[in-house]
Parts: C-alpha cells; sequence; structure tokens
C-alpha cells in the first residue's frame, strides 16, 4: 500500500469518507508545503539505531549560568562533558508553559524567550541529534486557543471536549486523582472541559479534523526545526468516547499511525517515541500491528523492577520478564531508562510483581526520603501510581556499613543492567551527574515531581565534575566508561539478540549476540551484596577465550570459574 493510500485509508477511518476527502486535500497541501521545506536525509532503514545511540535526557534551562541564557549554557556544558560519549539529547518541553515545568504549553511554536531562542536550538543539533516533546494531548489554559474557546471564537469552539449533562464517566482511566472535568465561563455559559492531568491542561478534541491538520503541521514544523526524534507525550489519552475507558483506543492508534506515515513521506530519517506509563503488555502495542506506529518504546517496567531486584537481592521477577522482553518487529526497539523528569511508575508493574512486592517498593520509597503520587480508580479509591524519588537516592541502603559506598555500586549496577538490554539507553540528567534528590522543591513547588526536578549552577557542577571525590566524579566518571565501551561493541546492537541465562536467583544474566551473530557478549550481574561464584562453559558459545570489556582482563579455558563481588557487573565478551 503506497503512503498516499495509507493515509486515506485511516482518515477514512478516523472521520468517514465524505469528511476524510476534505481532510486529506488540506493535508496534502500541508505535505507539499513542507516537502520544499525540509531536506530528508534518508537513514537506512537496517541500522535506524545503533548501539553508539544513547540519550541524555534534560531540562533545557538545567544548567544556570548567569551569563548566557539557559539553553546556551546547556549547550556549552554538554559539548564539554558528553559530546563524545552521548550522541542524541532530548531535551524537555522547551516552549512558554504555565505549569507542570514545561508540560502545559501555551504556544507550541515558539522557544520560550526565558530560555533562548531557535538558533539555540539549531546549535544543539549541529553536536547532537535532538530529540523534541510533543506535548499533544493537551495544552495550557493560557494558550491563544484556550483564551480564543473561552471568547466564543468559532475557529475554536471545537478544538476542546466540552461535557454536556451528566453522562456516565465513571470507566476513564485516571492517571491522576484531580477532577476530569474543570469548569469555565464562557459568553455562552458555563463550560465543563475535559482536563486528564489538571485544572491548567486543557485535552484537545481530535474528533476535530481541524485539531488534527494543526497538531500534524506542528510535528512537520519540528522536523524542519530538526528534530530527529519526535517523542509523543501522554499519548494513550489523546481519544476521547464517554462511555469507554479513553485509554488505547483505536482511534489513538490511527492517529499515531497517520503520524507515522506523514512522517515516512516527508522525513523518513525522523522516528517517533510513544509515552505510555502503563502495563507492559499496554505498552507495547505502540509498535503498532505492522510496525506501523512508533519505532520506539519507552521500556516503563525496568525502573520499578530493577528496583526490586536490588532491594530484594532476588534477580527472579527481572529474569521471568526478561526472558519474553522482545520488540514485535525489526528496527523497532526499547527506550530503556531509569529515571527522568517524572517518578517511577508503578502501573508497569502489572501481571510482574505482586501487589505485596509493591507494597515493598513503596515502602522503601518513603524510608529512603522519597514521596508517592496516587490515582483514582474507578471504583472511587485510590491507588499509588508512581514513586517520587532521585535514583541514587533509591538505592540508599542506610543500615549498612560504607553505606555511600555501597549505594554507588548500586547505582552503577542498575545502570550496567540498563545498558546491556537490548534497546537505547537514556540518561536522565541528574543521574549521569550525581545528583541528590530535592527535597525543598517540593516544599517549594507544591507538587512531588519537584524532588527530582532541581534546575543546577553550572559552576558548582564543574567544581564536584573536576573533583574526584565528589559525588558527581564517582558517577559521571565510571557511567561516561560504560558507556564508551558499549558504543564500541556489534554485540549490544538495539536489534540484535538477547537471551536471558539462568545462574540462579543471585545473578542476573543475558547474552548479547550483533544481528550478524558475529559478536556476543555475556552480561553478568550480582544483584546481592555478598560475593557469588560461577561457573561458564565457554566451549559452549563457540569461545576458546573471553575477555572483560570493562578491565581489558583476557579469560581462557573451556570452563571458567568466575567471580562476582557485591553489585559488581561484568560484560565478558566471547573471542573464537
Amino acid at each position: 500500500m503506497s503512503t498516499e493510500e495509507r493515509i486515506r485509508t485511516i482518515l477514512t477511518e478516523l472521520y468517514g469518507e465524505e469528511k476524510a476527502t476534505n481532510v486529506w486535500y488540506n493535508l496534502l497541501a500541508l505535505l507539499n508545503e513542507y516537502h520544499k521545506k525540509i531536506q530528508p536525509a534518508i537513514r537506512d532503514k537496517k541500522d535506524l539505531f545503533t548501539q553508539k545511540d544513547a540519550f541524555l535526557i534534560t531540562y533545557a534551562d538545567q544548567v544556570q549560568s548567569a551569563s548566557q541564557p539557559p539553553l546556551r549554557s546547556l549547550a556549552d556544558f554538554l559539548e564539554k562533558t558528553i559530546k563524545n560519549i552521548i550522541p542524541d539529547v532530548h531535551i524537555l518541553p522547551f516552549f512558554p508553559y504555565s505549569s507542570d515545568d514545561g508540560f502545559s504549553v501555551v504556544d507550541y511554536r515558539r522557544v520560550d524567550p526565558r530560555l533562548g531562542n531557535w538558533e539555540d536550538i539549531a546549535r544543539l543539533n549541529r553536536h547532537f541529534s535532538v530529540m523534541f516533546d510533543a506535548v499533544i494531548n493537551h495544552v495550557s489554559v493560557k494558550s491563544g486557543w484556550f483564551q480564543a474557546f473561552l471568547q466564543d471564537d468559532p475557529r475554536y469552539s471545537r478544538y476542546f471536549i466540552v461535557v454536556e449533562g451528566n453522562p456516565d464517566l465513571s470507566a476513564v482511566v485516571r492517571p491522576r486523582a484531580t477532577p476530569l472535568l474543570t469548569r469555565f465561563q464562557t459568553p455562552s455559559g458555563e463550560k465543563a472541559v475535559w482536563t486528564t492531568f489538571s485544572t491548567d491542561q486543557a485535552d484537545l478534541n481530535y474528533q476535530n479534523p481541524e485539531v488534527l491538520l494543526e497538531i500534524i503541521d506542528i510535528l512537520l514544523f519540528y522536523v524542519m526545526k530538526g528534530a530527529k526524534f519526535i517523542r509523543l507525550d501522554a499519548i494513550a489519552y489523546l481519544w476521547k468516547e464517554i462511555g469507554s475507558t479513553c485509554i488505547h483506543l483505536p482511534q489513538t492508534h490511527l492517529v499515531i499511525r497517520l503520524f507515522r506515515a506523514v512522517l515516512d513521506a516527508v522525513a523518513p530519517q525522523v522516528a517517533l517515541i510513544s509515552e505510555t506509563n502503563v502495563p507492559h503488555s499496554e505498552n507495547i502495542s505502540y509498535f503498532g500491528d505492522e510496525a506501523n506506529e512508533a519505532q520506539m518504546v519507552y521500556n516503563f517496567s525496568l525502573p520499578p523492577l530493577v528496583l526490586h531486584t536490588l532491594y530484594t537481592g532476588d534477580a527472579t521477577a527481572i529474569t521471568r520478564w526478561a526472558a519474553k522482553l522482545k520488540t514485535p518487529f525489526p528496527n523497532t526497539t526499547f527506550f530503556n531508562f531509569l529515571a527522568s523528569h517524572d517518578g517511577i511508575g508503578l502501573n508497569p508493574l502489572s501481571g510482574i510483581l505482586t501487589a505485596a512486592e509493591i507494597d515493598l517498593l513503596v515502602e522503601t520509597t518513603i524510608q529512603n526520603g522519597g514521596l508517592v503520587s496516587y490515582k483514582s480508580n474507578p471504583d472511587g479509591s485510590r491507588s499509588p501510581y508512581e514513586l517520587n524519588i532521585n535514583y541514587f537516592d533509591a538505592l540508599a541502603n542506610p543500615d549498612k556499613e560504607n553505606s555511600l559506598e555501597i549505594q554507588i555500586n548500586r547505582f552503577l549496577l542498575a545502570h550496567a543492567i540498563m545498558f546491556a538490554l537490548g534497546g537505547v539507553p537514556g540518561i536522565y540528567f541528574h543521574s549521569l551527574f550525581g545528583s541528590r534528590g530535592w527535597r525543598e522543591g517540593v516544599e517549594k513547588n507544591g507538587y512531588n515531581r519537584a524532588i527530582n526536578r532541581q534546575k543546577l549552577s553550572r559552576s558548582e557542577l564543574e567544581r564536584d565534575l573536576n573533583n574526584p571525590q565528589s559525588l558527581r566524579w564517582k558517577i559521571y566518571h565510571p557511567i561516561s566508561d560504560m558507556l564508551l565501551v558499549r558504543a564500541k561493541e556489534p554485540g549490544f546492537h538495539p536489534n540484535g539478540s538477547q537471551r536471558v541465562l539462568e545462574f540462579g536467583a543471585a545473578i542476573f544474566a543475558l547474552k548479547r549476540e550483533s544481528p550478524d551473530r558475529k559478536d556476543q557478549i555475556i552480561c553478568l550481574n550480582n544483584v546481592t551484596g555478598k560475593n557469588q561464584e560461577i561457573r561458564l562453559n565457554v566451549g559452549q558459545w563457540k569461545a576458546s577465550r573471553m575477555v572483560d570489556l570493562i578491565n581489558g582482563e583476557f579469560i581462557t579455558g573451556n570452563s571458567l570459574d568466575i567471580d562476582l563481588k557485591p553489585y559488581q557487573f561484568r560484560w565478558l565478551k566471547t573471542i573464537g
């Protein structure tokens, strides 16, 4: 099926044949316009991602300097610290906003002047492949669109979802405990507007084709401005139907397929990544049914599962989960991460951990100084939705001697597990640079997620990174070394094979193999605080010896006894 046929088929399924024809002609004009503006640098689809790919996740104003706008200060800092280590940067929303640290967008087409300008984004693009956020489920109520809606401007009268009467909305799946509807006064009377995430964030109405065309225009504008990856924020809630759950609806998947078809037509070098903090089986549905949706999907089960593994010293659950972990199509992959600007989601553990095991995560988070956010359930009850804690703090073990050293080793092991798994890794700024939790930010800003969103002084960052005794130095350098090793090894290619090895509950072990099967790496992770010894039969992998990629040690012999210190990991590459 041609791209045009794909697009027209999707539009017909969304809006019916008569409306779809009109939408198609408007969309065709848009595509022709951007064809002239965008030079498609067509990637080799066999190598959409490689082992060299890794993302730094950062706010635009993460690095503060009195002498430069934040985006310029960030670019300077990243060019000096990660340019030769991490090739991809995910900049969290850098548009004018009214709340939620950027996720309540006022104007999709402007850079927040407090941060910098489009030239600053272009500079980042010169050294990194940049991921833009498409916060397109909702828009700020301070935006021009919503303000026009409040004035009964006919163009925007159907841009938002107005609920009339008192329909039964109890089936709606909520990621928050706030009211679903917010009432606003307009010249034509009071209106109840759908606000999934907060009273400041009004959901867009994709049943109106004009909204869909507007958003496609914005996505193509981002590509024109240099986006190589586009993150679809909160995409699972995009389409609403009263009487349904309003999550993962078929129309939502159709819209993502349309975005993909549009990009394939105009900018095939650009990849989509879906952000859906839901159980694993639901999460992977965003690859589509024919690899026709997102090329990358967030691996949301990984962060809490790694915590569980290190809290319990038992790799049983993560081993069982990883044994089934695979993407359904070639050229699709997971976005593996441990920490982000949000909390550590608990929904993705559904079907993986028991209720008691999830309760242990909640209790340990609180003991380690973290917080817990809740969501509303259809029966009116509340349940834990996410853990709000800095990931380093989450791995504290305060009852042990040398607790900080143990904490560092646990933290590095957690990242070694993430880097070894099939997929592309994403490292949050505060994780790479060894930050601690910002409890004062929670008190100052009034919301739990602020605990992991502190903005940092560039001079203080650079001072700590030049001090071998600082925590930042002890975290940044080992993680950087891991990434440099990973980038050189085809065995870590995202589309290579992955097999779980069984060495008992104390060890999480993987065999990674390059797509051409010429390189294989045995990844061993001691998830306990005790020494572990295992025996490897090297001959079964048709190898005569191995090299430890971390320390360069060569190991010879068909049957090897491998010692692993507490929380140690080893990446052993086989040599024929």
